[in-house]
């Protein structure tokens, strides 16, 4: 059986940037699969939606498991939002690791934010034993395993980049494989976060406003390019304006911008097994 974490590896050393989809469920795995993307990072939002709670109030448990079925759906390698560890200490971000591991995920996420909107990001030095515990969980592994620190400042209000670069060094120098701010929104912002740094970023795009190339992100210094939860988004958004076009107006023009039946199923023929 390949080391699909060595595999998972090996896309942030080659040139350029890769595109790496968030599927929300097994179907939109195997789509995204099929049409050529070479792996998947869960989005912990898109399952949050999809469960029909907010993000934040989906179990360690739950999240495990449907992580679980995203590895199971397609041979690629799939990272996982795993938000803070479902824990403070660094012992709950070591256990994250090792339970991510288990399960056949390629790497995973960690990020500072505490899950608490009144703190929302963890005091500094915490921050950094967490990832330098998670690090050392990773090393223990029998197989390779790639491990992502997120910065949250951007997200939660914080939009400090000295703080961002400052916890982002700190990430890289406890034992993070791949460095990750979420909510950059200036290619000047994220080319300075880049170029602080000596191991692969990751940048989110989806965000309204950013909306910039994958050639202008590689320029940049971006390695990874991941959508957290937009393609749940958007899915959701074509639902809802569905539904509202057929309380408010008893029509169904909606069906005219829908995937044929065929086409759609031509998606899930054939899937290769992991």
């Amino acid at each position: 059986m390949t080391d699909i974490g060595a595999t998972f590896r090996r896309l942030h050393e080659e040139s350029g940037a890769f595109i790496i989809p968030n599927p929300w469920d097994i179907g939109t795995a195997r789509i995204l699969a099929k049409l050529g993307f070479r792996a998947l990072a869960t989005t912990s939002a898109g399952l949050a939606f999809s469960s029909g709670v907010a993000e934040g109030h989906v179990s360690g448990d739950d999240t495990f498991a449907h992580c679980r079925s995203i590895v199971g759906a397609t041979p690629l390698p799939v990272t996982a939002d795993l938000e803070n560890g479902f824990g403070d200490s660094p012992d709950c971000a070591a256990r994250a690791i090792r339970r991510a591991a288990a399960i056949g995920l390629a790497g995973c996420s960690l990020e500072d934010h505490t899950g608490r909107p009144d703190v929302p990001i963890y005091d500094f030095n915490l921050a950094v034993e967490r990832i330098a515990a998670a690090a050392e969980a990773r090393d223990a592994l029998p197989q390779d395993f790639v491990l992502t620190a997120r910065c949250e400042n951007f997200l939660w209000n914080r939009p400090d980049l000295d703080d961002t670069i400052r916890r982002l060094q700190a990430f890289e120098k406890a034992g993070a494989d791949v460095l990750y701010a979420p909510g950059l929104r200036d290619l000047d912002t994220i080319r300075t976060v880049c170029h602080a740094l000596t191991k692969p970023v990751n940048v989110l795009m989806g965000m309204k406003g950013a909306t910039f190339g994958v050639a202008d992100l590689a320029e940049a210094g971006a390695r990874r390019i991941s959508v957290g939860s937009a393609l749940a988004r958007l899915a959701l958004g074509a639902v809802i304006a569905a539904g509202r076009e057929m309380m408010r107006d008893g029509s169904f023009r909606f069906a005219d911008d829908a995937i044929g039946f065929a086409e759609l199923e031509g998606f899930f023929s054939g899937t290769p097994e992991r």
